[in-house]
């Protein structure tokens, strides 16, 4: 059994996937944004533990990184809490992915949550930190990273989830995609063995997708850690 943390787990996709993870038998730690969120969850006896912070704050993605760190070396971190309409939305979608990445032990297994909205990000850097970027910017981002890791780090697979448009809070209750397909592929690169590719793919629904072109470019992939490291003053190492 493995040692998981899920970030973003107080409702919707990411509490599917922890409660999948936890009922499956593995040792489970949740991350949400404040306590009260926590404590409305009827699910915290399936868990090993918790994380409390926001991942809209610099200081709190930090603290969340040690509060982490105290349960030791996980197995698998799925990078699952993310904002669509926010002017925290690359913060949150990517920045916490990336200093929580490299803040932490390397896993053995990574997996970040895209989506299928990367496909219309920019490639254009700039809007890191100018305050301009979009959601779809955020995740082309963040499905480059988790890519990026893919050959950077050896010992740690790292993959790319397009959940779908499912009904969470996030998706609305016009979503048309299957709600509970939307965690069983996180829940299978968590832990299954044999993943074709066992590493660097872009999935939707279990089967491979095809990411923007960008996301695999080794040059743009160079440029995105660059342009993190320098905004975050914080090196992935």
């Amino acid at each position: 059994m493995a040692l998981i943390l899920v970030t973003g787990a107080s409702s919707g996709i990411g509490r599917a996937t922890a409660n999948a993870l936890a009922d499956d038998g593995h040792d489970v730690v949740v991350h949400v944004r404040d306590r009260t969120r926590l404590s409305a969850s009827g699910d915290t006896g399936r868990w090993t533990g918790a994380v409390i912070g926001d991942l809209a704050d610099v200081d709190e993605i930090r603290a969340v990184a040690r509060q982490a760190g105290e349960f030791g070396r996980f197995g698998t971190i799925i990078h699952n809490a993310g904002v669509l309409r926010s002017p925290d939305v690359v913060t949150v979608n990517t920045v916490a992915p990336y200093l929580l990445t490299a803040l932490l032990p390397k896993p053995a297994r990574l997996v970040y949550l895209s989506s299928s909205m990367h496909r219309t990000g920019s490639t254009d850097l700039r809007r890191l930190a100018d305050g301009t970027a979009s959601y779809d910017d955020s995740k082309l981002w963040v499905t480059t990273l988790a890519l990026a890791l893919a050959s950077r780090w050896e010992g740690t697979t790292s993959h790319a989830v397009d959940p779908g448009w499912v009904p969470t809070r996030m998706g609305g209750p016009g979503a048309t995609d299957d709600l509970a397909a939307g965690h069983r592929t996180q829940v299978w690169l968590a832990t299954l063995r044999d993943v074709v590719p066992a590493t660097g793919g872009y999935w939707y629904h279990q089967q491979t997708g095809t990411a923007h072109p960008a996301a695999r470019d080794a040059v743009f992939q160079a440029r995105l850690v660059d342009a993190l490291e320098e905004h975050t003053g914080v090196p992935l190492g």
